[in-house]
């Protein structure tokens, strides 16, 4: 590490690839799947839940139980061991390794959704065999997709910017427009979430689901993590903000889209040297 990077901020190791920095996401997606199914049997024990729920659902039991006491024991690990790639942006606050983490629970996430939709394709096709959940649980798990992607692109300053008339700031007023920015954010997250906290506790305690034939709770789900993951965002925009306070200038041009490393990158995958 050298020590102008050292003054910028934390650097993480850099990540080598390896299949075991993957195992903590992996035990996320699949612990959290496990305690977002059975929701109901959590809130049968806990709050009572409404007659509806009371027919349809069971109560939890010890592997339940089990299940949630490791979820955050691994979301925890995970945040502590998450290790940076070479592509990813180099400088690293405290809140900054939880947006990351989230990141690479994204990208197992894409990986899960495409691997259900050629599922389903393959039976629809070549078995003429459809199923009736494929295309539900590829919408919400796509929800949660984009709601994690969103809070990843904010860690990692990839989030559309319009830098015209930014770059022929001074310093000082680009630290005003920054500040504006970051109010307004949080502007927007405290509205979303006056508006909105009623609408989806009200969903999530009566486990309003899809109205389908696989019926997915989609609605319970999805509502309040829109506020929880806006929440976030504004965290992170936040620590972008104070990380960033100290940072030279930067001007911008059509080159700053090519990245060299992403290239040099592909064209290692590639196994070319060109």
């Amino acid at each position: 590490m050298t020590s102008e990077a050292a003054s910028k901020g934390v650097l993480p190791e850099t990540s080598n690839g390896q299949l075991r920095e993957w195992l903590p996401a992996v035990g996320v997606v699949a612990l959290a799947a496990w305690v977002i199914w059975n929701m109901p049997s959590y809130m049968l024990v806990t709050i009572g839940g409404n007659a509806n729920m009371q027919e349809t659902y069971r109560t939890a039991t010890w592997l339940d139980w089990v299940i949630l006491a490791l979820l955050p024991v691994v979301f925890i690990h995970g945040v502590l061991t998450v290790q940076r790639s070479h592509l990813e942006y180099a400088e690293w606050g405290v809140f900054d390794r939880v947006s990351v983490f989230i990141g690479r629970v994204t990208m197992l996430l894409v990986v899960l959704m495409v691997s259900v939709m050629i599922f389903e394709v393959v039976l629809r096709y070549v078995f003429e065999r459809p199923t009736l959940w494929a295309n539900e649980l590829t919408l919400w798990i796509a929800g949660f997709l984009f709601l994690f992607a969103g809070l990843y692109a904010m860690q990692q300053r990839s989030h559309i910017a319009i830098y015209l008339g930014y770059d022929l700031m001074p310093r000082w007023a680009q630290r005003l427009a920054n500040v504006l920015t970051v109010i307004f954010i949080l502007l927007f997250n405290a509205a979303l979430i006056w508006g909105g906290w009623g609408e989806a506790k009200a969903q999530f305690l009566r486990w309003e689901t899809f109205g389908t034939a696989f019926d997915p709770p989609i609605p319970a789900t999805l509502s309040p993590m829109i506020l929880i993951v806006v929440t976030l965002v504004s965290i992170q925009a936040v620590s972008n903000l104070i990380r960033d306070w100290n940072r030279e200038p930067e001007h911008h041009s059509a080159v700053d889209e090519v990245d060299p490393e992403e290239i040099a990158a592909i064209k290692r995958a590639l196994g070319r040297d060109d």
